[in-house]
């Protein structure tokens, strides 16, 4: 008795580590950015900066967007605790300045790994 092959089942889990695997910093973003993103293009920060954080485990996001306000004079775009998304506004130097902070908070105190900041 022949029996038909069954073809392998791949299942696919997210594991989440300890990493963040965005960190970018958008300068001078184009005014319909910041309206797709939800964001009010009328603030003084307006066409300064964008700063992206993707980090997991997703709840970090929260501890980030605690670092990155008390550490430069940015303003909260938006944190996602479920997909552990962080976006920041400000002038370049303070948004590179919040990047730049949580993720020195994140490798030294918390043992995540971490890239480099990119910039557009």
């Amino acid at each position: 008795m022949e029996y038909a092959q069954i073809p392998d089942r791949i299942v696919q889990e997210l594991v989440p580590g300890k990493e963040i695997t965005i960190a970018h910093l958008i300068a001078s973003p184009d005014i319909t950015l910041y309206e797709k993103l939800g964001l009010d293009p009328r603030t003084e920060y307006s066409k300064s900066a964008i700063g992206v954080l993707t980090i997991s485990p997703a709840e970090t996001a929260i501890i980030a967007a605690d670092i990155a306000i008390k550490a430069a004079g940015i303003e909260l775009g938006f944190v996602d605790r479920f997909s552990g998304t962080l976006i920041v506004t400000g002038t370049i130097s303070e948004t590179e300045a919040a990047l730049t902070a949580v993720l020195d908070y994140v490798k030294e105190k918390m043992g995540f790994s971490i890239c480099g900041i990119t910039r557009t």
